[in-house]
């Protein structure tokens, strides 16, 4: 069920020892025990390379950015830009004015609803979700909905997780104009198949959303090849700060959008019969911005390229498998999601407990696992499950993070079973 791997000849080279040794969250005990981290899909830890670069801004580069003509000012500036830039090359954008700075991919997805959305969009017009949308990519379309009148339609999933297209392309009509979708599932590892999603929507006359939240730091992601209209991203979850995410978009539509939210930086003159406002990106980041997470989001570009997302990917892809293998030793355990295309993570259930008594049981042996609904209630209402436990693997994860859990969830076996 997973990807085929690389030949061994052509795959990059993987020090994950090293990788490991570059976050220092991995030197601390929990409950006397060596940390197990397996939860990187809810927020990955942060190498110290990132944790240095944001003390630098705090500690010698620190001034508000743009406005101020003086040298710090002109350094944060240049620095914020230049994260800008970054995460321009990391997606292959055509235009680094493509790139919004937003908190979160949570507040992206909002931008776009709102601005776009309310702009474009009116009464009688279909915007089309998928089963597995993390809230954030279903909330702000039903807000929209109450405000505008448009309506929600839901593409299915087949039981083991697979988006089906077909019925995807059968939603399809003159009436649809947005899609908007995940490139991977946070509660089922679904890879879903982006690039055919788009072909086919922008065939119908719709625009694309991808919520890539949980894509971007385990695959090459290429939004003009894609030719996404809009891509989602988070920090957290690139190795970087909390705090600081960014929407990608083309640039003609954010030219034509309007702003999201009023304030500074956001215009070009004010007065109080009129304000003209900024150009992309600035008309939509209003206010003081997150500076020194903007530029730590730039560190952790650099520490990623640095390793080499194929090189992530090929060790990620080692762990997963071994930990798919291994899960099956254990009596009573149901994985929930076993899609063709999966990404690095596992969701299960087991006959015996509760996800949150697992959770409990194994943070008590130093493994930190996800359990609930992960945001994605309507998920678990289709596989008919009120939570599941989920192990995510990031980077710096080890066959042996995958043997810690594996005893620990013998052990909720020996507590409950």
């Amino acid at each position: 069920m997973t990807m085929a791997m690389t030949p061994a000849a052509d795959r990059p080279t993987i020090d994950v020892e090293k990788w490991r040794a570059d976050f220092p969250i991995f030197r601390e005990t929990v409950n006397g025990k060596p940390l197990t981290y397996l939860d990187s899909a809810a927020s990955a830890q942060k190498p110290q390379l990132v944790i240095d670069r944001i003390s630098r801004v705090y500690e010698r580069e620190y001034a508000n950015i743009h406005r101020g003509i003086y040298h710090l000012a002109q350094v944060a500036t240049e620095a914020f830009e230049d994260a800008r830039e970054k995460l321009r090359a990391f997606l292959n954008a055509a235009s680094a004015n493509e790139i919004v700075f937003v908190r979160n991919g949570t507040e992206a997805i909002n931008l776009v609803a709102q601005s776009y959305g309310r702009g474009f969009l009116k009464a009688g017009d279909q915007i089309v979700l998928s089963r597995m949308e993390h809230h954030s990519n279903i909330v702000p379309w039903q807000i929209l909905r109450d405000q505008i009148g448009i309506e929600i339609k839901v593409v299915p999933i087949d039981r083991d997780g697979n988006f089906l297209l077909d019925d995807f392309e059968k939603l399809l009509s003159s009436r649809t104009k947005l899609v908007a979708i995940t490139h991977v599932s946070n509660a089922l590892g679904t890879v879903t198949p982006v690039a055919d999603i788009i072909a086919r929507a922008h065939d119908a006359g719709a625009k694309v959303l991808v919520d890539g939240c949980q894509a971007v730091q385990h695959m090459p992601v290429d939004v003009q090849a894609l030719d996404a209209d809009f891509y989602v991203m988070t920090g957290h979850k690139l190795y970087g700060p909390s705090g600081i995410g960014a929407l990608y978009a083309k640039e003609s539509l954010l030219d034509a959008m309007p702003p999201y939210q009023g304030g500074g930086e956001m215009i070009e003159q004010v007065s109080f019969e009129k304000t003209t406002y900024n150009t992309p990106p600035h008309k939509f980041e209003a206010g003081t911005p997150n500076i020194a997470g903007a530029i730590g989001l730039g560190a952790a570009i650099d520490y990623v390229n640095g390793i080499g997302l194929d090189a992530i990917a090929a060790h990620e892809r080692m762990v997963f498998d071994y930990a798919w293998q291994r899960l099956q030793e254990v009596p009573g355990l149901d994985i929930v999601g076993r899609a063709t295309n999966h990404a690095s993570l596992i969701s299960f259930v087991m006959d015996c407990a509760h996800p949150h008594d697992i959770g409990t049981i194994l943070d008590r042996e130093g493994v930190a696992i996800r359990a609930g609904h992960h945001c994605a209630q309507p998920v678990m209402d289709f596989f008919d499950v009120a939570a599941t436990a989920r192990a995510s693997f990031g980077l710096y994860n080890t066959r042996e993070d995958v043997d810690a859990l594996v005893q620990a969830l013998l052990k909720v076996r020996d507590i409950f079973g």
